[in-house]
């Protein structure tokens, strides 16, 4: 039986937010993102990995477990930095402070 993840974030949402992200050169939310994209992979790959064992099912099962905990973890944390950043949760944009941010650090950097 397969079992499906919960999930607070789309994968058009954590898409968002990385390319947010990116644009304006704060990788921290895109690098959550990106790791809650790899932990439903891997949380897929084990809902349908052949079983051909009762130690294979166990090895399975566990590893999916971990990935559940980890995954609500991280779904968690990103929530709580979208929220200290300041971000709007309804278009996923990063807040104009953090681009003026961005600015600043670039024209010192090529001062």
């Amino acid at each position: 039986m397969i079992e499906v993840l919960p999930v607070r974030h789309s994968e058009k949402q954590l898409q968002r937010i990385t390319d947010e992200a990116m644009i304006y050169m704060c990788a921290c939310p895109a690098q959550v993102a990106n790791q809650l994209l790899s932990l439903r992979e891997l949380y897929s790959y084990q809902q349908t990995c052949i079983n051909d064992g009762p130690l294979n099912i166990q090895v399975h099962a566990r590893i999916a477990e971990a990935t559940r905990k980890a995954h609500a973890v991280l779904e968690q944390c990103l929530d709580k930095i979208l929220d200290l950043e300041g971000w709007d949760r309804t278009t996923l944009t990063m807040p104009e402070s953090l681009r003026q941010l961005r600015d600043q650090v670039i024209d010192n950097e090529s001062n």
